[in-house]
């Protein structure tokens, strides 16, 4: 009897040892996604100013409580993981630090992150996305060499969302290509007069200015800037500048227009070489940027090679906000990577489509794109959507 009893007490301890570990193990599950959830919040911030860079956020923990918190601030600066290193001090050595991106290892602008983190005796790093970048990638098996836990994967989903750009421009070698319209059910953004202010509510006008924030370029057509004038800047809080690129084969638009004033990353006049030369003077007088590009069958600018060269440029996201011919050019090319549409609950009638090239010629070649749920926005439908893969 005494010895079933202690059969039954051994099972029983067995079995709550394997209950407590499995605790143990879900409790470090949920710590490891809290953290690294505050990691991604903490990358967010860096939106518009890291570009060639990722943005990447890092969290230490000790003890269970956070030490140390940083972010990359801009292309040049300390990366995440120095900044939250510095924060941390002496408490970083025996913690774990939470990073949004795998730390890179290799020497760049800055030192490479994993020295940083092996040096300040980190026990282990917790990152979610592996860094695709050749130049970069290695960073885990590096500190794994030098005695450092590594376990990557945590919130790998909410991590390559926050910087589906910068792994998009990694792989293709160009700009993530936003797409940005506002206009009535009908598809128009403008009537048939040219009217087109205001066709949605200033809700989606501030919504539109997100994301302008996050874009490095905002690309528009020569037509988009003689009738509007418009400034091409991000006002949301504070007035950023992000480099703005005027697609014009001829150099038929002013050099004096608001969206070549020079401010923060400048301005960009994309022509060909039928652009006259006393015009392209005209810009370079204003200190305009003026690139020559190869020109399609149509004339224009080609649309590769502007990419190409903003590439090489540093420029990660690109937003493209009009109008119908400058859209419909992109969508013609298949460089449509993700859709902004605001929609305004009016119907036009005519005027001027939001798409107005050649389009799809059956139903079979037309671009897919899997959308968000619809958000409202003041009166306007607000409409997120990505590009399928066929």
């Amino acid at each position: 009897m005494a010895r079933t009893r202690e059969k039954t007490f051994g099972f029983g301890g067995a079995k709550l040892a394997r209950q407590a570990a499995y605790c143990s193990d879900a409790r470090r599950a949920d710590d490891d996604e809290r953290y690294m959830r505050r990691a991604i919040e903490l990358a967010r911030r860096g939106a518009g100013f890291t570009s060639p860079n990722p943005q990447v956020g890092c969290v230490i923990v000790r003890d269970g409580a956070i030490v140390g918190e940083g972010w990359h601030k801009g292309a040049g600066l300390p990366h995440a993981e120095p900044e939250a290193l510095a924060q941390a001090g002496a408490k970083a050595r025996g913690a774990i630090a939470y990073v949004s991106l795998e730390p890179c290892a290799h020497h760049g602008r800055t030192p490479p992150c994993t020295e940083a983190l092996a040096q300040a005796g980190v026990a282990e790093v917790v990152y979610a996305v592996p860094d695709p970048d050749p130049r970069a990638a290695g960073g885990a098996k590096r500190l794994e060499l030098v005695g450092v836990k590594v376990k990557g994967g945590v919130c790998a989903e909410d991590a390559r969302e926050l910087i589906r750009a910068w792994l998009h421009a990694q792989g293709a070698r160009r700009p993530y290509v936003v797409a940005k319209a506002a206009m009535s059910l009908d598809g128009r953004i403008a009537t048939g007069a040219g009217e087109s202010r205001w066709i949605t509510g200033e809700e989606s006008r501030l919504k539109g200015h997100e994301l302008r924030k996050a874009a490095d370029a905002i690309i528009v057509g020569a037509g988009t800037v003689i009738a509007d004038d418009p400034a091409l800047t991000a006002r949301h809080g504070d007035t950023r500048y992000p480099l703005r690129v005027v697609l014009d084969s001829t150099a038929r638009t002013s050099p004096g227009a608001a969206a070549f004033d020079r401010s923060g990353k400048g301005a960009m006049l994309a022509t060909t070489a039928a652009a006259p030369q006393a015009r392209r003077a005209k810009f370079a007088e204003h200190g305009v940027e003026t690139l020559i590009l190869p020109a399609d069958r149509s004339g224009r600018p080609r649309l590769e090679d502007l990419l190409a060269a903003l590439h090489e440029k540093g420029v990660v996201t690109a937003l493209v906000e009009g109008g119908g011919e400058v859209l419909s050019s992109f969508y013609d090319a298949d460089l449509i990577d993700e859709l902004w549409l605001f929609l305004a609950p009016l119907v036009i009638g005519g005027g001027k489509s939001g798409f107005a090239g050649a389009g799809a010629e059956s139903l079979a070649d037309a671009r897919r794109f899997a959308f968000d749920p619809p958000e409202i926005i003041g009166p306007d439908i607000f409409l997120r959507g990505r590009r399928k893969e066929r």
